[in-house]
């Protein structure tokens, strides 16, 4: 009885949780008169594949919905690298070193993710208007790894806290100095850390709305769902073509997940242990 309630409670979840995929699936493959109507269910009556053909080739690739998926790839790749390589030597150092008010310093990190992005966007405006690089992916760029580094800093911290300091003590009496025993062992060591925080960064990143849409105006830095956001019109709303674009945005995500699938559970668990 007890395994049944288990599986049951599970299907209740799975339902719960896939509910929005499935339905912004089935709205992607529906005509609008069917929408509007109230007509289509998890099973479109009128499946057509015109929203798909208006995100990439029509309407939609006009209004440059395909170089922003692009602007987007390279913004949350460019800023998932550097988070993990920044935040690896920045959890090092809070992990390994000993240095003066290291507590403080980790305190004032977890502190700064307190504040709510929307905050300091505006103060992040103005020096990126003063520096000029406004409408530019490097504003995005700095901005996110802004947001993101303090959370890949703190999980990191965790994973080198896991690490025994014997294993750096014998790569310090072979020879290896800080950086060799860091890059040499911890970090390959760490790998399952790495892949866990470095999927969660580019999930930010790639998901950012906010960011991108107060220091972006033209189509050079927009990001997908800066485009996405675009295709609500004053006075109409083509949902179909919403729904194509946004099923076509969560695609990479996925396939980034089910690739890394097994570092990611392995860094969960390895954090969850820690």
């Amino acid at each position: 009885m007890k395994k049944l309630m288990t599986y049951i409670g599970l299907a209740i979840l799975m339902a719960f949780t896939l509910a929005p995929f499935l339905s912004t699936l089935s709205t992607s493959f529906s005509t609008n008169q069917d929408i509007i109507s109230g007509a289509n269910r998890f099973i479109p009556t009128h499946m057509t594949f015109a929203n798909f053909e208006k995100a990439i080739m029509g309407q939609a690739a006009l209004s440059g919905f395909v170089s922003s998926m692009i602007n987007s790839l390279i913004v949350a790749a460019v800023t998932t690298f550097f988070c993990l390589l920044f935040g690896a030597l920045g959890a090092y150092a809070f992990a390994r070193l000993n240095f003066r008010f290291r507590d403080s310093f980790m305190l004032l990190v977890l502190i700064t993710q307190m504040i709510p992005g929307i905050a300091i966007l505006i103060p992040i405006y103005v020096i990126f208007r003063q520096m000029g690089l406004l409408d530019t992916k490097t504003s995005i760029i700095l901005a996110q790894m802004a947001f993101n580094l303090p959370f890949i800093i703190w999980i990191m911290r965790s994973f080198f806290f896991s690490i025994p300091k014997d294993l750096e003590e014998a790569a310090f009496i072979d020879g290896l100095g800080r950086f060799g025993a860091l890059f040499r062992i911890i970090l390959p060591i760490s790998t399952p850390g790495l892949f866990a925080t470095g999927v969660f960064a580019f999930m930010n990143s790639w998901n950012d709305f906010l960011t991108p849409l107060v220091l972006t105006s033209s189509q050079i830095a927009k990001t997908m769902p800066v485009a996405i956001n675009e295709f609500l019109g004053r006075f109409t709303v083509d949902y179909g073509l919403l729904a194509a674009a946004g099923f076509i945005g969560i695609i990479p995500p996925i396939l980034i997940i089910l690739f890394f699938q097994r570092y990611l559970i392995e860094g969960l668990t390895a954090g969850a242990v820690k």
